[in-house]
């Protein structure tokens, strides 16, 4: 019999060869076997990754680790294997936990195992692990306490909040969080804010310092002055989870989590700012992983989430130990700044009328007036009216505002919110009477027309006990703590009781945007997107549908894969392709070929397609990519580095 400090042994020579010589990430890859059948290495391996490939075989399963490429896929994934699992080693306690874990499957205890099986593959830096609410107009950093409390860190000036604006001060030095009045006397030039709006968008570009500057490495900014500050009260801080809007399309992801990595953090997960909210909702009622907490039935909530400059209606179903997404929609596009836009033009408007002057070419102008009219919308929340003068070229006005007025003129935007609320109860097939709560996150949120806005439409009174400012950032550092308890291993993972109590909770999501196929639509003519995997479906999944060659003697055939739910494919992101070459001849038209798509819950695409007549197939694996390649997201790590950031 192979003991198991044998094996540990074994395992650690094979991974620190595959590193030495061949700097290649290490793979283990388990396999089930029917015991009727014979398998040997050779079966399952290339050649050349024998001398690197150790090989267990233990009551019908087995074990080997090898470099990523080393194993034959078409012998693995045959009908002949029950399943397999792969993952990468990143370090030799790794090696140790699998043998642990093949140790349990000696003795049957397989499919348990299998749904944590991740917890071996998830890496965390030295240091602290914090939850990050990267905003539009606002970013907070929170952290899990050691009495299990998710508290906000305040920054230097002892705010919980940090704006996230920019000032691009002299040569290797920025300013993040400057204040805003000083900030609306800077030269415009100087001035990022916003930036949350252009992330995963390549074609915006500043100059400073006399290089080109993208949307993740300013926000990498904003998220190393939260490192800086966070270290002042916690000290070192190695690992984020940093939230997102959920309507983020996976460029978008992407590209935060590379302005996290840029910012000298250790990315672990990126989590929607609906499902970090609702995490902080169920502890404040103190309901998170509470076994002894009994519900009737689980809860369902609506997270009306109206940021500075994103919007997201999620409607989530939770028990202490579950929490799932039923359906979501949102508007990367819609926020508070939209409100303070709208009285600036109103202003600018009456400016015209008097003066007969457009100040709207004047950034300078316009960056001050921003700043008066986000002033007046804050006090706006209170008062029943307020006054905002502008001044340009030397002429100037005064124009009141009362609250009705200020209403009125934003009633669409607020609209639009509303549509997407009822849009998303519909997709979650429930009407507002089956919702327990509603939960309001986002400083939006505080003026009043929301509140009675959703009051009006749904007949429930408003869930208003949470900190629209810092209830995401507090769910995020939630998650945070989830994770460390399932996957951190070393001492600073937390206390036994609090591993347990999060250790305990599970979540699922859905994916926010449709995945499809460019299809052609024989009665129109003309292609299509058709839709594979619908929005608002709960993942993981996997779909296979059979389509037709178009035309006779076809030689190959494209599969292109598209995000999003237009039904043109040209509005449509496309994601990537795979292809089948050198078909028979004479291949007749309407030839089946099936396309086979799967999503996991990390947001991996695989996508494989298949002519039925000839069994040649193609598969892609769609991994998460940014604007940024690796080789630019390296340069703006060392570029970071040597900027002061105050």
């Amino acid at each position: 019999m192979v003991s198991v400090a044998f094996v540990e042994i074994n395992m650690v020579i094979i991974y620190l060869k595959c590193r030495r010589e061949n700097q290649k990430t290490p793979y283990i890859v388990i396999i089930r076997k029917p015991k009727i059948v014979t398998l040997t290495s050779n079966s399952i391996f290339s050649d050349n990754s024998l001398r690197l490939s150790f090989f267990w075989s233990l009551s019908g399963f087995f074990v080997a680790i090898c470099t990523e490429n080393e194993y034959n896929r078409d012998s693995v994934n045959s009908r002949d294997h029950r399943f397999i699992i792969r993952f990468p080693v990143t370090d030799n306690r790794m090696c140790r936990n699998v043998c642990n874990l093949c140790f349990l499957l000696r003795f049957k205890i397989f499919f348990p195992i299998l749904l944590t099986v991740e917890s071996v593959a998830m890496n965390f830096d030295k240091g602290s692990t914090v939850g990050i609410d990267l905003g539009t107009t606002f970013s907070a950093i929170a952290q899990v306490n050691e009495n299990g409390e998710p508290v906000p860190l305040a920054n230097e000036d002892d705010d919980v909040e940090t704006a996230s604006l920019i000032l691009l001060a002299e040569s290797g030095h920025v300013i993040v969080g400057p204040n805003r009045n000083r900030a609306a006397m800077e030269d415009p030039e100087n001035v990022v804010e916003r930036i949350k709006r252009h992330m995963g968008v390549s074609s915006y570009k500043r100059t400073f310092d006399g290089r080109e500057i993208t949307p993740e490495f300013i926000s990498s900014l904003i998220l190393k002055k939260l490192k800086q500050d966070g270290e002042k009260r916690i000290g070192e801080i190695g690992n984020a989870v940093i939230t997102v809007p959920y309507y983020f399309n996976d460029t978008r992801r992407k590209s935060t989590q590379d302005a996290g990595r840029i910012a000298g953090f250790n990315v672990i997960d990126i989590i929607n700012e609906p499902t970090a909210a609702t995490l902080t909702y169920a502890w404040s009622r103190g309901e998170l992983g509470v076994s002894q907490v009994k519900m009737e039935r689980p809860r369902r909530i609506l997270v009306y989430d109206l940021g500075g400059g994103t919007f997201d209606s999620t409607v989530v179903e939770y028990t202490p130990t579950h929490f799932r997404v039923l359906a979501t929609d949102g508007d990367v596009k819609l926020g508070g700044v939209d409100w303070n836009d709208r009285l600036a033009d109103h202003i600018m408007k009456a400016f015209h009328v008097k003066h007969n002057i457009d100040a709207s070419k004047s950034a300078k102008s316009i960056q001050v007036l921003r700043n008066d009219c986000e002033m007046a919308k804050i006090q706006l929340s209170d008062k029943d009216e307020t006054s905002v003068t502008f001044r340009h070229e030397g002429k100037s006005i005064t124009v009141r505002i009362t609250r009705d007025d200020f209403e009125k003129m934003t009633a669409d935007l607020l609209q639009r919110t509303a549509d997407t609320t009822e849009f998303v109860l519909e997709q979650a097939d429930l009407e507002f009477g089956q919702i327990d709560a509603i939960v309001l996150v986002g400083g939006s949120t505080l003026m009043p027309q929301v509140r009675t806005m959703l009051r009006e439409l749904t007949g429930i009174e408003p869930y208003t006990e949470l900190d629209p400012h810092t209830s995401v950032a507090k769910g995020a550092a939630i998650h945070a703590a989830i994770l460390e308890a399932k996957f951190r291993t070393d001492a600073t993972a937390g206390n036994k009781k609090l591993k347990r109590l999060f250790e305990s909770i599970r979540q699922e999501d859905v994916n926010s945007h449709s995945l499809g196929v460019v299809a052609l639509d024989t009665k129109a003519g003309s292609t299509v997107n058709h839709i594979m995997i619908p929005r608002n479906t709960t993942l993981p999944f996997s779909l296979s549908q059979t389509f037709q060659t178009n035309k006779p003697n076809q030689t190959r055939i494209s599969v292109q894969v598209l995000e999003g739910d237009a039904p043109d494919p040209v509005a449509c992101s496309l994601l990537g392709k795979c292809r089948i070459t050198e078909l028979p001849e004479q291949l007749p038209k309407g030839s089946p070929i099936e396309v086979t798509y799967s999503f996991d819950k990390s947001g991996r695409i695989s996508v494989s397609a298949r002519e039925k007549t000839t069994g040649k197939e193609a598969k892609i694996d769609i991994d998460r990519k940014g604007a940024l390649t690796e080789q630019q997201v390296d340069a703006f790590v060392q570029l970071a580095a040597e900027y002061v950031v105050e």
